[in-house]
């Protein structure tokens, strides 16, 4: 795996405008896989939601994931016949893949995903998309397991639910609560750029993309659903649970190697008041004293520790230098990881060696506090010994951190400055088949495929299909493609009608 790649960096967050000319603003996408009998009362009943609550424009993708029974014409059938709904087909399954070639081709600002069974209560839908649309968040999802969350379903599958985010707690240290609720939403520009570093295509989709999502800082906003669990779901538990597992292992790996360049997804907050500079106050001081502290003090028992044991076989000196030889190649180490963020192996041997030489300052100041403790003394008590070198590796750890971030990663704030953005220069990063890594040239315009989709005319839009057919156009995996003219804009729809006040029924406890 490459640690090279570099993603640029994410636009401030803006509220999107009331009016958003000629392209709907969210995007639904419901994957699909032998669901004939259920895919046109779901699709009817989220667009009437959307057509009655909704105040923006918006679009229902169907992605049909390779079907074998008679839902490629049921969704063909429901996009010509409804103006927001399009479908999409493609030849393989995976519902990460169709969410991919799906998002990825979408000219929609906000990007949302439902499973087809519509197990969750369509009223979370806007507050789901609610804090994308006013920019306060890039990516939101349902969560059964928070709290205020009303779910039913049985034990195996609340069992199972519980302890794979538990699972993901301890292994990947994620702090959301539910990775894998069929409910999320993205904003696109976030898409565009964490798309290409996702690798998984089934179902760890969802869990990936949040975990890559969060280590890079972005802000993830949960929404406690009423969710019905579907007795009928064809989901092969064991197996998915079984590829799962093998998703935590390999990103757990990938991060803790430092292959992904989460560090340069950094988004320039405009309104987040720890973001503004100070004046004499360099960036990111605060977090690098806690996480050199932090290192130090590990560093300290660790050296004191080695200096014991090497002092038990071997003279003062002698026992002083390899206990601050190897105490100081950790301690690089863990600095250059932990305290200044420096993945990959890129420039590894040059800080060691630059470390080398902070250790030997630290080691004349050591040594120097020993001699001058063996003049004072001719035969000084071990635990003065260990109180003189302990006050002498403070002086030294203050010296250690000015050289550490004056030199030694002096420059990683260039790297960070010189850093560019992929949408300025055509460069996005992209997924290939051995992992993380590589570079691809930029998406274009979002469009076309080797999967045939359907698509009706909008209004005032025009279209080369005969009337009452569906204009027909195509969108890849491989890569987007030009769209065809950009629609007449869509009149603004009417705003939310107040929701009537909760009935006894709506609590889906006791609706099945």
């Amino acid at each position: 795996m490459r640690s090279d790649l570099c993603s640029g960096t994410l636009p401030a967050r803006k509220h999107l405008p009331a009016a958003w000319a000629g392209t709907p603003v969210l995007d639904v996408v419901v994957p699909v896989f032998n669901e004939e009998d259920d895919l046109r009362p779901c699709v009817r009943r989220l667009h009437e939601h959307l057509t009655r609550t909704f105040p923006y424009a918006f679009r229902i993708t169907i992605a049909d994931n390779a079907s074998t029974d008679g839902t490629p014409a049921v969704a063909t059938d429901l996009a010509r016949r409804i103006e927001e709904v399009r479908s999409v087909r493609l030849e393989r399954k995976g519902r990460g893949r169709a969410l991919r070639t799906v998002w990825s081709a979408s000219d929609a600002p906000v990007l949302a995903y439902m499973d087809v069974d519509l197990s969750t209560d369509l009223n979370a839908l806007l507050p789901l998309v609610a804090p994308l649309i006013s920019g306060h968040s890039d990516l939101a999802i349902g969560s059964r397991l928070s709290r205020g969350a009303r779910v039913v379903r049985g034990a195996k599958r609340e069992v199972i639910s519980r302890g794979y985010n538990l699972i993901l707690r301890g292994s990947l240290q994620a702090r959301f609560s539910d990775a894998q609720c069929g409910f999320k939403a993205i904003r696109r520009d976030v898409a565009q750029v964490l798309l290409p570093l996702v690798e998984d295509s089934g179902w760890f989709f969802d869990t990936e993309l949040l975990v890559l999502a969060e280590r890079a800082g972005l802000r993830i906003h949960e929404v406690p659903v009423d969710w019905v669990d579907d007795p009928d779901s064809t989901v092969h538990i064991v197996r998915t649970a079984a590829e799962d597992l093998k998703g935590v292992w390999r990103v757990g790996r990938a991060l803790a190697t430092g292959a992904l360049p989460l560090d340069r997804l950094a988004r320039p907050f405009g309104d987040d008041p720890r973001d503004r500079g100070l004046a004499d106050v360099p960036r990111g001081l605060a977090r690098q004293l806690v996480g050199f502290c932090a290192v130090g003090v590990l560093s300290t028992v660790f050296y004191l520790l080695l200096y014991s044991a090497f002092r038990a076989v071997t003279g003062a000196q002698l026992a002083n230098g390899l206990a601050l030889l190897v105490s100081a190649v950790a301690n690089t180490a863990a600095n250059r990881r932990l305290t200044f963020r420096v993945r990959g192996r890129g420039g590894m041997v040059r800080h060691q060696a630059q470390g080398l030489v902070v250790l030997a300052i630290g080691l004349a100041l050591t040594s120097g506090s020993l001699a001058a403790l063996d003049t004072a003394s001719s035969d000084p008590a071990r635990s003065t010994e260990l109180a003189v070198l302990v006050a002498a590796n403070l002086a030294a750890t203050v010296l250690r951190f000015l050289l550490f971030r004056a030199w030694v990663f002096a420059d990683r704030g260039q790297a960070r400055a010189g850093d560019t953005d992929p949408r300025q220069t055509g460069v996005t990063p992209a997924r290939t088949a051995t992992g993380y890594g590589a570079t691809a040239p930029a998406p274009g315009p979002p469009g076309a495929s080797s999967a045939t989709q359907a698509a009706p005319p909008r209004r005032g839009a025009a279209s080369a299909a005969p009337p009452g057919r569906a204009a027909p156009w195509t969108a890849s995996e491989a890569g987007p493609a030009p769209r065809p003219d950009t629609p007449a804009v869509t009149p603004a729809r009417p705003p939310l009608p107040s929701r009537p006040a909760p009935q006894a029924d709506d609590d889906p406890r006791t609706t099945r």
